[in-house]
């Protein structure tokens, strides 16, 4: 009877032991999300400094871009500009370069009554000693 009753205590079946899982990261990422725990005083003042340089690199970024598509925009007005101009210039030199043909100058002169010579260049030779003979008589005083 003592077998018995060392029998009749009851005795907790055996439970099948199971490795405990531990949670991952990002597992515990969503939980914070979705429990709240992600916006707690604590979090945000501990995370402050950082969501601080945060938001000044991000100003940084924006107003760099503003700034490299303004000078953008300044180089193609620029571009534009010169383009206009060196047309400008090219149209200047060709009538420029038209206007000074022998032809053309001797037509406008003639209007002013001055007829050009039929006589081709030639080169005047002086002596060195007339040459400071007539700076002499320049020099002179009357």
């Amino acid at each position: 009877m003592e077998d018995d009753q060392k029998n009749t205590t009851p005795e907790k079946p055996a439970e099948e032991i199971r490795p405990v899982r531990k949670t991952g990261r990002m597992f515990k990422g969503i939980l914070n999300i979705v429990g709240g725990d992600l916006l707690s005083k604590r979090a945000v003042i501990s995370n402050l400094p950082f969501l601080v340089f945060i938001a000044i690199l991000a100003m940084f970024y924006i107003s760099n871009t503003y700034y490299t598509e303004k000078t953008f925009k300044q180089i193609e007005k620029i571009k534009t500009e010169l383009k206009e101009l060196r047309y400008q210039s090219m149209t200047a030199k060709s009538k420029m370069l038209d206007s000074c043909k022998q032809t053309k100058i001797a037509k406008k002169v003639e209007l002013l009554g001055i007829k050009g010579t039929t006589l081709p260049p030639y080169k005047i030779f002086y002596s060195k000693a007339l040459l400071k003979k007539e700076t002499d008589t320049l020099h002179r005083k009357p």
